[in-house]
């Protein structure tokens, strides 16, 4: 028998880690460890020494044995253990050499870059000299036909009523800042002051700065649209749709099938807070029970922080608030979230979820689904956007109102994809592998590519699954996909899969372009959305529902 000093429990090696023990948190920026993902690495760094031809030494102590034998006890307590091994083996001629194309490749681009903005200048200042060589031909043309006398004057007269005409007063018409040229039409005519383009012109050039980024943000695209804040002009169709849902909203009873076929499309701005209380199933479609119920879930959920609120700094839940509060800052848009006032509030709304949801606890990624929901609540007391606006302005019982109903309608997402973010978030990793499965039957070339560069699906749709493309998207187009989720059985659970996959092959020229795994990694970061608008999001779901109306109810039509 050996000392008790060389005693050793062998159900017992890692204490942090039995059954039982706080485990890791996973979030958006470390996915779960995969060792099939990390065979390769693992293999490449821990290469067997040479044959010898003695025998295997045979364990002589229980302790040999205990250190070559693994049991249920023991399993995935290696793991941190291999992964600093292989990081510590790998062979420095390999990431040496991976680094210098990493550089020399940004070096081209940026040649590339470089030489794309010297030829737009040449052609922009050829347009100019065409433009001014037009004006001084029409100036001379002007001078003769005064010198020409009454036939002259005649065919001025003429000409003048021509452009005093309303179509040419129109066209005629020049502003200060378009150097000139004449406006053919209102697609044309610029919008903002000489201190906007200035603006324009440094975002342009952060925008270069970044891969795969679209050289300049349209204007159309930074002013959110009627459906989701802002005060453009309805068109005639638009208005058509508000008056149909206050029509079925009106009623004592609110028919939720035909609302939710009405929302499919996008749903209007004035009426999407009360529309989508709705459709999570936070409000009832009896219209006289409503605010008794809104009045009864406010008054619970404040309970919730008067009982809980007050142990965020006790040992067992301060790990958890600080996570949040680290994460929050990290948001967008910063604008917004970065105002005390708000932080506060999503402070103590993910605080409380946490707390009333042990299985799984606050992960990161839940962070991002409060801002839509805070957002389109802030619409019911706001005409102006919500990124330039002083949350704290308003009155107390409405930002404790605002609290509350996000708090509950994301609760009740929550309730449907809670198995994304409990321990080793195996929803995800179904939803992952479930995709790259629907990817393989619908674009093989896309997904043969990917397997060619050895890209795996969990490094890049990890995210689009666990924040469920708030991270891809602009937050217009985040809060027009919800509308669809919301209206669509299973929308954030089920359907999302199938936008996932349409989203991937969206962008599949840029894709088959890349030729090597650090540009399709950085394509598939940083993929260029920021000018999206609803028109790209409403053709994304519609291809997603014609996958899903191929693939949902036959899975095996895309397993091999």
């Amino acid at each position: 028998m050996s000392t008790d000093g060389n005693k050793k429990q062998f159900w017992k090696r890692n204490v942090a880690k039995v059954p039982g023990s706080i485990q890791h948190v996973y979030g958006a920026q470390h996915p779960p460890f995969d060792p099939l993902l990390h065979a390769n690495l693992i293999k490449a760094g821990n290469k067997p020494p040479p044959a010898t031809p003695n025998k295997p030494k045979k364990a002589t102590t229980f302790q040999e044995f205990e250190s070559i034998t693994s049991d249920a006890w023991d399993v995935g307590d290696d793991d941190d253990e291999l992964l600093a091994i292989a990081a510590q083996n790998l062979n420095i001629e390999v990431v040496m050499e991976t680094a210098n194309k990493v550089i020399e490749n940004h070096s081209k681009q940026q040649e590339r870059q470089r030489l794309d903005e010297t030829d737009l200048e040449h052609r922009e200042q050829s347009a100019q000299d065409e433009v001014a060589d037009e004006e001084e031909d029409e100036e001379e043309d002007v001078v003769e036909d005064e010198e020409n006398g009454e036939e002259g004057d005649e065919e001025n007269r003429l000409g003048e009523e021509y452009l005093t005409s309303p179509e040419m007063s129109f066209a005629s018409q020049t502003s200060p800042y378009t150097d000139g040229r004449l406006v053919k039409s209102h697609s044309e005519a610029p919008i903002g002051s000489p201190k906007d383009a200035a603006g324009e012109h440094a975002a342009l050039h952060r925008q270069r700065s970044l891969p795969h980024r679209p050289p300049v943000i349209p204007l159309v695209a930074r002013m959110a649209d009627q459906n989701t804040s802002g005060t453009l002009a309805m068109t005639e169709r638009e208005a058509s749709r508000l008056d149909k849902f206050k029509q079925l909203l009106a009623g004592p009873n609110t028919d939720l099938d035909e609302l939710r076929k009405l929302s499919w499309s996008g749903i209007p701005r004035q009426v999407r807070p009360i529309t989508w209380k709705l459709l999570s199933g936070y409000l009832p479609a009896n219209a006289e029970r409503r605010e008794s119920i809104l009045q009864r879930k406010r008054e619970e959920y404040f309970g919730f922080i008067q009982q809980y609120y007050d142990s965020r700094n006790d040992e067992n839940h301060q790990d958890t608030y600080r996570q949040i509060h680290i994460d929050i800052p990290r948001m967008s848009p910063e604008s917004l979230v970065l105002q005390p006032k708000v932080t506060e509030i999503f402070e103590r709304i993910l605080f409380i979820w946490a707390i009333r949801h042990p299985a799984s606890g606050y992960v990161q990624g839940i962070n991002d689904l409060v801002t839509p929901f805070f957002v389109v609540y802030v619409f019911e007391y706001i005409e102006e956007e919500v990124e330039n606006f002083d949350v704290s302005s308003l009155q107390e019982d409405a930002l404790k109102n605002i609290e509350a109903d996000s708090f509950w309608c994301m609760s009740k997402l929550l309730d449907g994809i809670q198995d994304n973010y409990t321990f080793a978030q195996p929803g995800i990793q179904r939803k992952v592998k479930a995709l790259e499965e629907l990817v393989s039957r619908i674009d093989e070339s896309v997904h043969r590519h990917m397997q060619q560069y050895e890209v795996e699906y969990l490094q890049f749709a990890f995210r689009w699954m666990n924040n469920l493309l708030m991270r891809e998207l602009p937050l217009r187009c985040t809060i027009r996909l919800w509308d669809t989720y919301q209206a669509e059985p299973e929308g954030f659970s089920h359907f999302h899969l199938y936008v996932c996959a349409a989203f991937l092959v969206r962008w599949r020229k840029e894709i088959l372009e890349e030729r090597d795994f650090q540009g399709l990694m950085i394509l598939l970061q940083n993929l260029p959305t920021m000018h999206w608008g609803n028109e790209e999001v409403s053709v994304l779901l519609a291809e997603a529902y014609r996958l899903k109306f191929a693939f949902a109810d036959a899975p095996n039509h895309y397993k091999r």
